[in-house]
């Protein structure tokens, strides 16, 4: 099981839209996907039309029971998604509690990491959507994953943004003497704008192979898909942002493969 965290202590970069086309494009080649939403805001969860305050469990449970969960339990707490080979781990909002009841007992880095690894032969990818907020939830994102995705906005603000994320890895890297292979995205790409084209070649020339060759462009049929409640993938197959995000997908699944 491959675990990619999308991550960023910026919000709007596209990493909710990031999260659910990779997840299709990976259905659809015919691979086991499980989503997993640890944002408050549950963005991911009401994009598949899953009321976060309707349900009984939610990935909120992971934290709570701690290592006493059973796989039978994390199992019990999937949402599917609509579309074959892709569910959801849903978030609801009592995760925003975590920080303040659980973020100073010791060990609760790896509570995420060691759930998933009881469902492990059940998945061959887990994607896990991330809050903007520096926190436990992030922690436990980045602590469990393979590499982490970072998606970036092609502006300047966005790029300040990343500094922090950074930042982050470079602590996280320290405290758990783990180095993070990570990948930037660069998203939102308008070449028609001065903007996106200064942003990109000051990435390139500051990250230059950390960041992927090509670029997410602006596309409404992101918003359309949302509005449908349906992946990119399978809502406009065809579309120049999906069209992106597989090509993107294929460099990470050559870098997985590495």
């Amino acid at each position: 099981m491959v675990i990619w965290t999308v991550a960023n202590q910026k919000g709007g970069v596209g990493k909710t839209t990031t999260t659910v086309t990779l997840g299709g494009l990976l259905a659809q080649r015919g691979y086991k996907v499980l989503l997993v939403d640890t944002d408050p805001h549950a963005s991911l969860t009401y994009y598949f039309g899953i009321d976060a305050e309707e349900l009984e469990v939610s990935v909120y449970d992971i934290f709570i029971r701690g290592k006493d969960i059973r796989s039978e339990e994390i199992l019990q707490a999937l949402c599917p998604s609509g579309m074959a080979n892709l569910d959801i781990l849903p978030s609801s909002m009592s995760l925003a509690t975590l920080d303040r009841t659980l973020g100073n007992k010791g060990g609760m880095g790896l509570m995420l990491k060691k759930a998933l690894q009881k469902i492990s032969k059940e998945y061959d990818y887990v994607l896990i959507d991330c809050p903007p907020v520096m926190g436990v939830l992030m922690v436990n994102a980045i602590a469990a994953c393979d590499r982490i995705l970072i998606p970036v906005q092609t502006e300047f603000l966005a790029l300040k943004g990343l500094e922090r994320m950074i930042a982050t890895m470079a602590l996280m890297r320290t405290s758990q003497q783990k180095d993070y292979a990570y990948t930037i995205i660069p998203t939102m790409y308008d070449k028609r704008t001065k903007a996106s084209l200064e942003a990109y070649k000051e990435l390139k020339a500051k990250y230059q192979d950390k960041v992927w060759s090509a670029v997410i462009p602006v596309d409404t049929k992101f918003r359309d898909a949302s509005l449908a409640q349906t992946p990119p993938s399978e809502f406009a197959n065809s579309s120049r942002g999906v069209f992106a995000y597989n090509t993107l997908l294929t460099y990470l699944l050559q870098l997985s493969a590495e």
